[in-house]
């Protein structure tokens, strides 16, 4: 190889091991920074834009985890002041049977007739105070089902169906007029009042097998999140220790190389001694 001042040829090669170098280098401390070997899409497009994409289903996941973390809110509420008109139509079932006893005497009757109806009050004010986030399952204020989200596409739904536990209605026939004055009036209400009990509780028992159904689909959607959280992560995620062990390699190579650029850079200076006898 001849010896030029306009041409060094080492010195190129050298310059350009050395900037390959650099750029490694670059690249081992962007993905310790960012803890990934893919972060944008020049690194890998394919695998980049299918992280993406599970990224953007996590995102979606949420919301129907807050869905139905409502949903499960609405249905506690509802099944607590279910399983209260249910305690409450027990007690009134005992008020109801010692007034047909035909031995009481006025004050008696009117005695019991008087906390059956201060039941029936507290009764109604449970059912009407049966509200989260301004639902009420139990009340007839809600005009059709609750449907909450129940998958990233939001194609799918869960349902919690209305329980209209107030007075007068289909499920609970019971009445605000009614009272237990007469033996009977107390036989009358008694006969509603036990279709009303069985009527309640298998209302009470709907609700709380939705609830269910609503928890376990929230803990389903936890761990599907999870699952793809560990899935973008074994797609884009660096391994840290190979990444050490990469940064000290090249660290050690960028030393060399620049070493080797020195030398190659002092190459032409052996040209100077040529023409010292000149």
């Amino acid at each position: 190889m001849s010896l030029s001042v306009n041409t060094n040829q080492p010195a190129l090669i050298a310059l350009q091991n050395l900037n390959k170098t650099n750029d490694d280098m670059q690249s081992v401390q962007t993905h310790i920074n960012t803890g990934q070997s893919i972060s944008t899409a020049k690194d890998n497009a394919a695998v980049w834009s299918i992280a993406q994409q599970q990224r953007a289903d996590m995102s979606a996941l949420g919301a129907v985890k807050m869905s139905l973390d409502r949903a499960t809110s609405i249905s506690d509420v509802a099944l607590a002041a279910g399983e209260s008109v249910s305690d409450l139509l027990k007690t009134m079932r005992e008020k109801v049977v010692a007034a047909k006893d035909t031995s009481l005497t006025t004050s008696s009757r009117q005695s019991l007739n008087a906390d059956f109806q201060g039941l029936l009050k507290n009764l109604q004010q449970v059912v009407s105070s049966a509200v989260f986030d301004g639902a009420n399952l139990l009340d007839g204020s809600q005009a059709a089902d609750m449907t909450f989200l129940a998958d990233a596409d939001a194609a799918q739904a869960i349902t919690l169906t209305l329980q209209n536990l107030s007075l007068g209605g289909t499920i609970n026939t019971l009445t605000a007029t009614d009272d237990i004055l007469t033996p009977t009036n107390a036989a009358a209400v008694l006969t509603r009042l036990d279709a009303t009990m069985t009527s309640v509780n298998q209302a009470v028992g709907n609700i709380g097998t939705q609830s269910k159904q609503i928890e376990a689909h929230n803990s389903f959607v936890s761990k599907l999140n999870d699952v793809l959280e560990t899935g973008v992560g074994n797609l884009v995620d660096a391994d840290l220790a190979k990444e050490s062990a990469r940064l000290q390699a090249l660290q050690v190579k960028q030393q060399l190389g620049a070493q080797a650029l020195s030398i190659a850079n002092g190459a032409p200076q052996i040209i100077l001694s040529l023409f010292k006898g000149a």
